[in-house]
């Protein structure tokens, strides 16, 4: 075989490859709530949620858990509040308490915040380009009108990728901060609906998701950054649920995609 026939036998193999990994990927994509059940756990309750043992993995729904009050009609509520979003479960998070410095201690809680306020704007965001306009948002609850819901958050949960973690200084080689560490790059949340009238919770519901696995992450050199795009798929998650109608699903994105790239 001469050089020329021997680089065309090698591209065609290199070509052959590429659209195998694409193939994979599509099909990775097209049993995403399948891979997401089998690989992506629900996050154990954290509190936020009174009385989550009567919550259940709902088909027509893209989160792990959710209960929603018997009679509860969505549609009779025109106005929504979306309150700050809590983060004192994410402050006893177990790897939290590993770094090994003050300093460190004390950014990580400054990122936290920041990424509270990065959940809720996002939300905020999200409802008000719904084309369909279906809640009147309101910055503060005294301003309703009609009849109203309150939507509270809670971050549960963000492991931060172990690159992100080396690159910044904060593993030690060999052991030491946040060593146990799962690469995994997962964020979770808790939530609940309240009725601004009653102030009774209607419905509440929870999630643990998890971001691409992708080289990119690794050159972005914060431990939050997957979580992001977590906290973007959610916020767009609650305005189709808003917007579903009777009998309609609401499927979760492909969380991942395993690509090797």
């Amino acid at each position: 075989m001469n050089r020329q026939q021997k680089h065309v036998t090698d591209l065609g193999a290199v070509l052959s490859a590429i659209l195998l990994l694409f193939s994979g990927c599509a099909t990775v994509r097209t049993e995403t709530n399948q891979l997401k059940a089998e690989v992506v756990q629900p996050a154990p309750d954290a509190g936020f949620i009174e009385n989550p043992d009567r919550q259940r993995k709902r088909a027509d729904l893209p989160f792990q858990k959710v209960w929603v009050k018997p009679g509860f009609d969505a549609s009779a509520y025109k106005e929504l509040v979306v309150a700050p979003v809590n983060t004192q479960y994410m402050l006893e998070m177990d790897w939290l308490h590993q770094l090994s410095s003050a300093n460190l201690l004390q950014d990580v809680k400054k990122d936290i915040e920041d990424l509270a306020q990065y959940f809720r704007s996002q939300v905020i965001k999200a409802f008000k380009q719904d084309p369909n306009h279906r809640f009147q948002l309101l910055e503060f609850a005294n301003q309703h009108r009609f009849p109203a819901l309150r939507l509270e958050l809670a971050l549960i949960e963000i492991d931060p990728s172990q690159p992100a973690l080396h690159a910044a200084g904060w593993l030690i080689p060999g052991g030491g901060t946040a060593a146990g560490v799962v690469n995994q790059r997962r964020a979770a949340f808790e939530g609940r609906l309240r009725d601004m009238q009653t102030g009774e919770v209607v419905a509440t519901f929870a999630d643990r998701d998890m971001q691409d696995a992708g080289p990119v992450d690794l050159t972005r050199l914060t431990w939050y950054g997957p979580a992001k795009g977590i906290m973007d798929r959610w916020a767009k998650q609650f305005v189709q649920i808003a917007n579903r109608k009777p009998g309609e699903m609401v499927t979760d994105e492909t969380p991942f995609t395993l690509r090797p790239f």
